[in-house]
């Protein structure tokens, strides 16, 4: 069990500041450097969504850091999806058989605030506004540079790199022997929408919803806000290259405003100032990262969006971020020294970390298109069924993923192809769930899988 020693670590992001306060309560010293300034006292980063979906692996990442209550005035229940045909009636979808099983909607910089008070709690030292320009691997010395321009070097007896997608950590270990590393830009772009809340103060659509206007190709989602407003995400593609219609086809005023109102006619009642919104709000990237191996000896660690970047079609990946935390934290009560840990920690999450970027595109998929098809609707309903009938032999997978956190990303993704195959079969000549023996899928079911394998983190 390790219980003390120095770590650094870089970035004070929602990853950085939950491992912060986990391993300062165990007595090690922690500190943390951070690009920004401080966010308690400024403006949420350009470019950064407003809010993000907190699922069981989130929560249990807050539960380990005692914090499991210290955000329920930020979070705002979704249990299912609310679809928005260009024509006809909203239909809502819930996510689960099961009314437990909920998803929330949480505010970033307000969920960021909360564990950077909480790791300051905890006794560690957060220096904001200090860039890291560069890092060497060889010496840990990071080059760091501060608002004003100056420049300071610090030295790192031991790092753990939570610096984002775009971490100048990973990039500098590209560079040694035996490191491998990709990162793959989407040609799908995004853009937010903010919806403000009603004249009355309320929410405008349904609140305990995650709303989505599936067209196909590209689609509009809108999560709530604890305030009555929705941050709406417009994801389209970039450019004709990578399909249409796409942003690049904006190339006249009001071609925008026009788009929205043709495809989403039930948001511009919603949003007055949209033309100017659309005219202001930079398009985001999408893409994945994956690098192999996460670190280097006893050094240096990769962790959250530094080691595994991923698309946020799955809401996995502030959830994935906070479970590699949990796995950490677990794995320094199974160890004494930290090559140890970092050698296994690398080892157990390099896997579900390829299978949650795998879902999050397929994901992306089902969103914008799927959803639409009543045969989904059938294989869903089935699900259900035989979730309720036996639940240690099936669990859909969407579940497996955002409800049940001992069930490895890995494992929900084998399981979920098997189980997507056998619902193929078994809808393949029905038009309802009456026409189907479900106890014939009971019995073909314990024959194809084993009961459910519960993870030991």
């Amino acid at each position: 069990m390790i219980r003390e020693g120095r770590i650094t670590i870089l970035g004070a992001g929602l990853t950085g500041a939950l491992l912060a306060v986990l391993l300062a309560r165990r007595g090690i010293e922690v500190t943390v450097l951070e690009r920004q300034t401080d966010p308690r006292r400024g403006t949420v980063t350009a470019g950064r969504s407003i809010n993000l979906a907190m699922a069981a692996r989130g929560m249990r990442g807050l539960k380990r850091a005692g914090l499991e209550h210290a955000i329920d005035d930020l979070l705002c229940p979704m249990p299912g999806r609310m679809l928005h045909p260009i024509a006809g009636d909203l239909e809502f979808q819930r996510y689960s058989g099961n009314e437990d099983d909920i998803n929330y909607s949480v505010s970033r910089a307000g969920l960021n605030n909360r564990l950077i008070d909480a790791a300051e709690r905890a006794g560690a030292t957060i220096h904001f506004g200090a860039r890291c320009e560069r890092f060497d691997p060889a010496t840990g010395t990071l080059h760091l540079v501060n608002p004003d321009g100056g420049e300071a070097t610090y030295q790192a007896e031991r790092l753990i790199a939570a610096d984002g997608a775009g971490s100048p950590t990973r990039r500098a270990l590209a560079k040694q022997p035996g490191f491998e590393t990709s990162e793959q830009l989407l040609g799908h772009r995004y853009q937010e929408i903010d919806i403000p809340a009603a004249a009355n103060g309320g929410y405008a659509m349904a609140a305990e919803a995650l709303h989505i206007w599936p067209r196909g190709g590209y689609m509009l989602i809108a999560l709530p806000n604890p305030g009555g407003d929705f941050t709406a995400t417009l994801f389209m593609a970039e450019d004709e290259a990578a399909g249409t219609p796409s942003f690049s086809a904006w190339r006249t005023p009001g071609a925008a405003a026009a788009f929205v109102a043709e495809q989403f006619p039930d948001v511009p009642p919603l949003v007055p100032d949209l033309a100017d919104q659309l005219d202001a709000h930079p398009l985001g990237i999408l893409g994945n990262v994956r690098c192999e191996p996460w670190h280097i000896e006893d050094r240096v660690l990769l962790i959250g969006d530094a080691a595994h970047a991923i698309v946020p079609f799955h809401g996995q990946g502030m959830n994935a971020a906070f479970e590699d935390c949990v796995v950490l934290d677990s794995l320094l009560d199974a160890h004494d020294d930290w090559g140890s840990v970092f050698r296994e920690f690398s080892a157990v999450r390099l896997a579900d970390a390829d299978a949650i970027a795998t879902m999050a595109m397929e994901n992306y998929v089902e969103m914008r298109d799927t959803v639409r098809d009543p045969r989904f609707q059938l294989k869903k309903a089935l699900a259900f069924a035989l979730e309720q009938r036996a639940p240690e032999h099936f669990i859909p997978r969407y579940s497996m993923v955002m409800f049940h956190a001992d069930i490895g990303y890995a494992t929900a993704l084998e399981r979920g192809r098997v189980q997507a195959a056998l619902l193929e079969r078994w809808t393949e000549t029905a038009d309802s769930l009456d026409e189907i023996d479900l106890d014939h899928c009971l019995a073909e079911l314990g024959e194809a899988l084993a009961p459910i394998p519960r993870a030991s983190v």
